[in-house]
């Protein structure tokens, strides 16, 4: 059932949505409780929220968990959240841009025991994602809710049309599902496409990795996907090609594949024997 209380108290303070930001606000309670769910939360937990907007999110993961700091850039919302979370003593909002934070600055305010949960504008999705999966001290765990084709090329498996870096890069470092379909009839305003709901459980997949560098080696795969991978690989790390070939080839695979084909693990596996051969990559 949709909120009215949001909509008058953000007619009530003159607030405008701002296309520039993505501003797309959720207001439906069931849905927002199922994102709660699906994000795991429990009292014991510390939530990182990232875009508060009206304070719906946040004030339903506020029932749910410890405390919740959601993130905002948007100075204008300020009334709207006092009001919106007023009472919900469990909260804190920080009116500041989380992709310009130091790790430091955001453990300071949340701990180093965290779980990241989120309706996030479509145009961060990609950079919020890697700078939670890559930070020093990594969450627990994100939710997001993001455009649907996004979430389908998060979860997509090798060698179909949506796989690609982002992909591999995800699956370095945790294990994606889509936990839920969203219809854009549920945002206000409506945007042009449909949302998922992704959870990425987080934990450390391939110890010892230098998870950072296979990611420049995953992204180097697809960086020209009509090329093959040892094209690719040539191109990244200045090598002679003969010499690419040989190591694709000593890593169990086809000279002639392409980067779309290989997997999280098949990438590490690469990446091990680049370094082996001395490959800077």
């Amino acid at each position: 059932m949709e909120n009215p209380d949001v909509r008058q108290i953000l007619q009530k303070y003159g607030f405008d949505f701002k296309k520039s930001l993505g501003q797309n606000f959720l207001t439906d309670r069931g849905l927002l409780r199922a994102i709660v769910r699906d994000a795991g939360v429990t009292e014991g937990d510390t939530v990182v929220e990232i875009g508060a907007g009206a304070g719906t999110l946040t004030a339903e993961l506020a029932a749910a968990a410890g405390k919740v700091i959601g993130f905002d850039v948007d100075r204008a919302l300020e009334p709207v959240l006092k009001e919106t979370l007023s009472g919900k003593d469990n909260t804190e909002i920080v009116f500041r841009d989380v992709l310009k934070m130091k790790d430091e600055e955001i453990f300071a305010l949340s701990g180093k025991e965290y779980k990241v949960v989120a309706n996030i504008p479509y145009y961060i999705t990609t950079p919020l994602v890697m700078r939670f999966m890559e930070c020093s001290v990594p969450p627990a765990s994100m939710t997001l809710t993001v455009q649907k084709e996004v979430a389908e090329r998060i979860v997509a498996a090798p060698g179909t049309p949506e796989y690609g870096a982002l992909s591999v890069t995800v699956r370095l470092r945790s294990d994606p599902k889509i936990t839920r379909t969203v219809p854009r009839q549920l945002f206000r305003p409506v945007p042009k496409v449909d949302s998922a709901v992704v959870r990425f459980d987080i934990f450390e997949k391939f110890p010892g990795v230098d998870i950072a560098a296979v990611s420049r080696l995953a992204r180097a795969g697809f960086g020209m996907r009509r090329k093959t991978l040892v094209n690719n690989i040539a191109v990244l790390t200045g090598a002679e090609k003969a010499a690419v070939e040989r190591a694709v080839t000593a890593a169990g695979f086809d000279p002639k594949v392409r980067g779309e084909n290989l997997s999280a693990a098949d990438y590490v596996s690469l990446y091990g024997i680049l370094i082996a051969d001395n490959f800077k990559i």
